[in-house]
């Protein structure tokens, strides 16, 4: 009996290493579908590095499939809308609407703005570069699905073959059903433009200078392992500058004897008065590092600020209304998942609908540096348990094969 007490008391021990330390409940979705999920810096500072460790749940505790997406550039679609030089309704045969497309464009679609319609159309394409002579483009193409439950009216897109026409003219088929309404006629430009950095501000930022070895040095301290991808220095003095900054990280080295502190280099860059002195890199997570500035014989730079930024992330979903979706992070136990969706990245829209993560809750106490730890927090207790674990397996494995050999 108490060695069966003591294997279910070694496999709760080992269980509480594999939770989940973050939870985060999703805001809710105003339609079904796939949605982009806002992470914000604070989620993740509490996940892995890689993020594989994020984890999302329904109601039911079923697990949501997701991708992640780097938001590095956002795209804007900007309508331009065409002239229409007229709109001739033969009753109960047909409707013609004739457009002209602006010089040198090349087109092989249009987007069109109908008032709602529960009916089905079937329409053909021309072109004319005088509005005389019609040359046929498309023909026996359909637009259905005309009815929005939400606006008064709907985007539909019309595809052809690329022309370059001056002037292109739809002929509706009016003669089963009523003509639609056409209110405006153009085209959406797609613009890439570079997304917008998430700022992250460091729990502490302390500037010391050290004249006897000529440098300037800088001590960041987050309240959390953060990803960086930019700094950014405002420098008000001097006029003209060049100097050398290295950013490190204090590490321990444990040798034979006694462990060692020592200084390891991250990224190094130049200050110089010529730039902006903003500094891109692919990726830094780190809770605490500091900056060392090479004065040399010059006097120190005196730096009004300097900023943090990491590269939005997001994560795509399939979400339902009506339902409520909770996230889970800090599992460092937890390896990349495969989702089926992940495959079909390509597949999907550029603009989905947003939502966030709000009420983050943190499992774990942040305990003070000066603060004794418990002794089952301590690495060694956890090592312990997997030896004891281990010689347990061990010890049923040789008594399971003794047995047998008993009854052979």
């Amino acid at each position: 009996m108490k060695l069966n007490k003591f294997i279910v008391l070694l496999f709760i021990t080992n269980l509480s290493f594999g939770q989940y330390q973050t939870t985060g409940k999703i805001k809710s979705v105003s339609e079904n579908g796939l949605h982009e999920i806002v992470l914000s810096p604070e989620i993740r500072s509490f996940s892995k590095q890689d993020l594989s460790d994020i984890r999302i749940f329904d109601s039911k505790g079923n697990e949501i499939p997701y991708f992640i997406q780097s938001n590095n550039t956002v795209s804007t679609n900007a309508f331009e809308e065409y002239a229409i030089i007229s709109k001739t309704v033969y009753p109960k045969k047909s409707t013609s609407i004739i457009i002209a497309v602006p010089a040198n464009k090349h087109n092989n679609q249009l987007s069109l703005f109908i008032a709602n319609a529960d009916v089905a159309k079937k329409y053909s394409v021309s072109g004319s570069d005088n509005q005389k002579e019609w040359f046929g483009i498309s023909d026996a193409q359909t637009l259905d699905d005309l009815n929005s439950t939400s606006q008064t009216s709907v985007v539909k897109t019309i595809s052809y073959p690329l022309s370059t026409y001056h002037y292109l003219k739809i002929d509706f088929d009016d003669r089963k059903t009523l003509p639609v309404n056409i209110l405006k006629v153009g085209n959406f430009n797609t613009q890439f433009q570079k997304n917008a950095l998430q700022e992250i501000s460091p729990k502490k930022s302390v500037k010391t200078e050290i004249p006897s070895e000529k440098e300037t040095q800088i001590h960041v301290l987050f309240n959390a392992p953060q990803v960086i991808n930019e700094i950014s220095f405002e420098i008000s003095k001097p006029t003209y500058y060049k100097r050398t900054a290295i950013l490190y990280k204090k590490t321990k080295r444990e040798t034979r004897k006694k462990s060692q502190i020592f200084d390891e280099e991250i990224i190094s860059f130049e200050l110089n008065s010529n730039t902006k002195n903003t500094f891109n890199f692919p990726e830094i997570f780190e809770k605490e590092f500091f900056i060392k500035i090479e004065n040399h014989d010059n006097q120190p730079l005196q730096i009004s600020k300097i900023k943090y930024a990491q590269k939005p992330i997001s994560i795509v979903a399939d979400l339902n209304t009506n339902e409520n979706y909770i996230l889970k992070t800090g599992n460092k136990n937890l390896t990349e998942p495969e989702y089926d969706l992940s495959n079909f990245k390509n597949n999907i829209a550029a603009h989905l609908p947003q939502t966030a993560v709000y009420d983050i809750e943190q499992k774990t106490t942040v305990k003070s540096q000066t603060a004794k730890q418990s002794f089952w927090q301590q690495p060694w207790f956890m090592w312990l348990c997997i030896v004891l674990g281990g010689i347990t397996i061990l010890f049923f494995t040789v008594s399971l094969v003794k047995d047998l050999k008993r009854k052979n």
